[in-house]
């Protein structure tokens, strides 16, 4: 028969592993690498090869010419957020803004040759994610205290880095004696 000191130590042993295992299972999100939004492959969608992004925005800059330091909305049909915005500028900030910021051409968000269409879904969420990021900026990291005096922002690029679902994970970070000798 078992001493109550052994049966102790054999249950204390049983409890160790099964949370050993319940942590393993509950963490493991965290440890694989195919879960990593950075690692992603398949979260960019392929650009279609007859679609010539940088011959589309020239073509579009030889169409404003004359026109660029205009109010987009009164040289562009359908523009809802960036009214205001100059119209070479709004090229810049579609071109490099967005398409950069998520990897993608301008056929993720519009149909080439018809720009106003609402056709695509991503339109509508670029349009929101912009508002997001502009009441970030406005509202939001102005409160924040400690920041005052810095040039705090958030942009496409600080969530999406290239991709177009949003990074949800990081990497494993090198331990700090990896860091050193580097």
């Amino acid at each position: 028969m078992k001493s109550k000191k052994q049966t102790v130590l054999s249950s204390a042993v049983i409890l160790v592993f099964v949370l050993f295992v319940s942590c393993a299972f509950l963490l493991r999100p965290f440890f694989r690498p195919e879960v990593a939004a950075q690692e992603s492959k398949t979260t960019a969608p392929t650009p279609t090869p007859e679609f010539d992004q940088g011959a589309a925005v020239a073509k579009l800059r030889e169409q404003i010419k004359g026109r660029e330091q205009e109010p987009a909305e009164t040289v562009f049909k359908n523009i809802q957020n960036f009214k205001g915005v100059p119209a070479g500028r709004l090229l810049a900030i579609m071109q490099f803004g967005f398409s950069r910021s998520l990897g993608v051409t301008c056929t993720h968000c519009h149909t080439p040759e018809n720009w106003a269409a609402e056709t695509k879904p991503t339109k509508q969420i670029a349009r929101d994610m912009q508002l997001m990021a502009a009441k970030i900026n406005e509202d939001l990291l102005k409160n924040i205290k400690g920041l005052e005096g810095r040039n705090a922002i958030v942009n496409c690029t600080t969530c999406h880095r290239g991709e177009v679902k949003p990074a949800l994970n990081l990497p494993m970070a090198a331990k700090p004696e990896e860091k050193k000798s580097r």
